[in-house]
């Protein structure tokens, strides 16, 4: 009898000192093994919340140095890229080596032509000017040239570019752009 009423004593202690504050929540937390950083002092502190991108939107450290050249026949462009993970997986292909595109007139507004690979997107309506690089579709790669407006994801943007400048550059019709990572 007395094995039972010490049992039940103690049962009883350790539900009255349990994790419920006044509240009746919970203040313990759970700690994954190994997670020393989960470890915290139980009582409640406040605090301003923290904010940060996700992962994927930082720019890494390679991608805020790095510049893409645009070459067509004996011009070269520089472009500086964007800082999302579509222009970061641009500049991946780019690092494996120069990528070459047919890329021919569409709406009297830009030059389109295809990849060969799909990339991540993170279209959003945005209005593009002369010399935005943008992602469409995931797989094709377009140079504007002049204005417009819809749901793209901006790879670059060239420096300095006008509408002039880059239809000097361009032309009419089809044409052979390359695009490869500036020599640092």
């Amino acid at each position: 009898m007395k094995r039972v009423l010490v049992f039940a004593l103690l049962f009883l202690f350790f539900v009255l000192f349990t994790a419920c504050n006044a509240d009746g929540q919970t203040t313990s937390q759970e700690v994954p093994l190994g997670d020393s950083s989960a470890v915290s002092n139980t009582e409640e502190t406040p605090s301003a919340p923290i904010e940060s991108k996700p992962e994927s939107d930082q720019p890494s450290k390679e991608s805020e140095s790095m510049k893409i050249e645009i070459t067509v026949g004996d011009t070269t462009l520089t472009a500086v890229p964007e800082e999302n993970s579509s222009a970061e997986a641009f500049l991946a292909m780019l690092e494996e080596g120069p990528v070459t595109v047919s890329m021919s007139d569409y709406a009297g507004m830009e030059k389109v032509g295809p990849l060969g690979r799909n990339l991540p997107q993170n279209d959003a309506p945005i209005s593009v000017d002369a010399g935005d690089v943008i992602l469409y579709q995931g797989n094709q790669i377009t140079i504007y040239y002049d204005t417009n407006s819809w749901s793209f994801t901006k790879l670059a943007a060239i420096e300095g570019a006008t509408k002039e400048s880059l239809l000097d550059v361009l032309g009419s019709g089809e044409v052979t752009v390359t695009f490869s990572l500036a020599e640092s």
